[in-house]
């Protein structure tokens, strides 16, 4: 591109001063080679671009013709050129991603507003949606990168592992076993629990870890969202089981506890097509999330 961009920037200067001695002197080349340049364009182009003689230099019709075309095509490269530098110091570009709701709504607001201090010109769109759908949505292209958990049946997708994602009950501030470091499964049976819907992986999670201790489960509502399950402990209307960074935190109306006996955790990866290369800013995005995990998710 620079090498035939050469050439047109050689015949618009010399079109501009009606000599190729200054032309070749504002492009800091010598005449000869300039020469040879506009000859070069000539031929790749099948016309003649100037008339030469004894008394200076003058454009053709065909030249005059091609002047606008050729004017249009240096800007629009430059303006190429310019973006494609944007996009690889991530001063703008466009990044889609498909995220479990939890993650949705927490770590990723965070990591969101750290990235776009630097990038404040980059998109960012987020689906928040359940596992299945943040692999398929991966799957067929639709996002750039998913956070989720993975599926060895996925041949398509490559996981790379972020983070342990451990489940914690969330209490009304007011409950009796809020105050407890920590609290059982069993403990949490005998309360009236707020769980997620069936689609849910967190839900599958706690089914299959109740069906193994055999424990009886005694749901009292269930939600497609995080924060509507939290919402509900807010007014006392039960206790819910989600992963711990589904809040930030304890505060006045509803407290964090760890379930152990037994501990149920989830691998959170970073799902991307194996033959999907990602962009500078989506590269620098998933750098900044990784360190807002590490302030986030403390070792036990």
């Amino acid at each position: 591109m620079r090498h035939e961009l050469r050439h047109v920037r050689a015949f618009l200067k010399v079109a501009e001063l009606e000599s190729f001695t200054r032309a070749a002197a504002e492009l800091h080349v010598s005449q000869s080679a300039l020469t040879v340049q506009v000859k070069q364009l000539e031929d790749e182009l099948g016309v003649l671009l100037f008339d030469r003689n004894k008394r200076g230099v003058a454009i053709t019709a065909a030249g005059r013709d091609l002047l606008g075309p050729l004017q249009r095509l240096v800007l629009d490269t430059e303006a190429i050129v310019s973006y494609a530098r944007d996009i690889s110091a991530v001063r703008t570009g466009n990044i889609s991603i498909a995220a479990l709701p939890t993650i949705a709504a927490n770590l990723l607001p965070r990591a969101m507003h750290a990235f776009l201090k630097t990038s404040p010109e980059v998109r960012i769109t987020v689906r928040d949606v359940v596992a299945d759908t943040v692999r398929e949505l991966v799957a067929k292209r639709v996002v750039d990168f998913g956070l989720g958990t993975a599926n060895r049946q996925d041949k398509d997708i490559q996981a790379k592992a972020l983070y342990q994602d451990r489940l914690a009950a969330f209490l009304p501030a007011a409950h009796t076993l809020a105050k407890q470091a920590e609290i059982t499964l069993r403990e949490l049976a005998e309360c009236e629990l707020i769980l997620p819907n069936r689609e849910s992986s967190v839900r599958r999670m706690v089914e299959t870890a109740m069906v193994r201790e055999r424990i009886a489960m005694a749901l009292r509502h269930e939600t497609n969202y995080m924060p509507t399950a939290l919402g509900m402990v807010r007014r006392g209307l039960g206790v819910a089981i989600l992963p711990e960074l589904a809040a930030d935190g304890n505060s006045k109306d509803v407290v964090r506890v760890p379930i152990q006996r037994p501990a149920m955790s989830r691998q959170i990866s970073l799902l991307q097509r194996t033959d999907r290369t990602l962009s500078p800013a989506a590269e620098r995005f998933v750098q900044v999330l990784r360190a807002e995990i590490g302030t986030l998710i403390k070792p036990r």
